[in-house]
């Protein structure tokens, strides 16, 4: 059983910060 993979992304509502929490939950990030 695999645990969620969790980040925090601060700065996430624009610029890099949006783009990085959009990559990272494409990869199965939460």
């Amino acid at each position: 059983m695999n645990a969620p993979r969790t980040i925090i992304v601060t700065g996430a509502s624009s610029g890099i910060g949006a783009h990085c929490a959009r990559a990272l939950k494409a990869e199965g990030w939460r």
